[in-house]
């Protein structure tokens, strides 16, 4: 039993969809998984594990922001032997070919964090999908009729929501960042040294260009092509 997910052994799945909403993490369960059953409600952050199309999956709640996210990876992968970690979340796009809803599946992650610099003594480390469950991705999204666009690229993994300095977020737009979320660095970075597979699927939940937005009960509850295509992946 961890300290912040308090699990049995045993009752989190070996492959893992990781929000950062919980409530979201409920909506997956409710909408997606057989027999879903809640292992954890510590501080809020829901847990489920249940199954899909045969697949024995859990759905856990990370919460906002790369420290939030690396207690619960750190968790999974130390005491519940997680081998497979897809986030679903949502990002801002940064560029005018992105549109609202449209998919990102994250081969890379930029960030402003000084997690990684920490860790690597002030030397910068390069976070990259799991390559195995980045293809399954793609290849899955190739064969699924979906409503939006879906795009591979880099996302910016940012410890501000509410930047003073958005100026800051051109050079890596320039440099290929499509959209900007709080987690995939990190999770990235995680993933790797725990030798674990790890990726990052996000929808596009407002635009930093053209202003659009989707409101907080959309984000939790209407981002089904996004789901669809993370079960798929994982369990390739």
């Amino acid at each position: 039993m961890s300290t912040h997910i308090a699990a049995e052994p045993g009752q989190i799945a070996a492959t893992v969809l990781f929000p950062g909403d919980p409530l979201r993490a409920k909506w997956i369960a409710e909408n997606f998984l057989d027999d879903a059953e809640l292992y954890s409600e510590t501080r809020g952050m829901l847990g489920f594990t249940g199954t899909w199309q045969g697949h024995r999956i859990s759905v856990q709640g990370s919460g906002m922001g790369q420290p939030s996210m690396a207690i619960y990876a750190n968790e999974l992968f130390d005491s519940y032997d997680v081998q497979t970690v897809v986030r679903v979340g949502s990002c801002g796009a940064l560029t005018d070919r992105i549109g609202l809803r449209d998919i990102i599946i994250a081969n890379g992650a930029c960030t402003d964090s000084g997690i990684n610099r920490v860790r690597f003594h002030g030397q910068d480390y390069a976070p990259v999908a799991d390559f195995s469950l980045l293809r399954a991705a793609v290849e899955a999204s190739e064969r699924m009729t979906l409503d939006s666009a879906v795009h591979v690229g880099l996302l910016f993994s940012s410890d501000q929501f509410y930047s003073t300095r958005p100026e800051l977020t051109e050079p890596f737009v320039d440099h290929g960042a499509l959209a900007v979320e709080m987690e995939t660095s990190g999770l990235y970075t995680l993933a790797a040294y725990r030798r674990r597979r790890a990726l990052s699927i996000c929808t596009v939940s407002d635009h930093l260009v053209t202003h659009e937005e989707t409101t907080a009960l959309e984000r939790e509850q209407t981002f089904g092509d996004m789901i669809e295509l993370a079960l798929r992946a994982a369990t390739a």
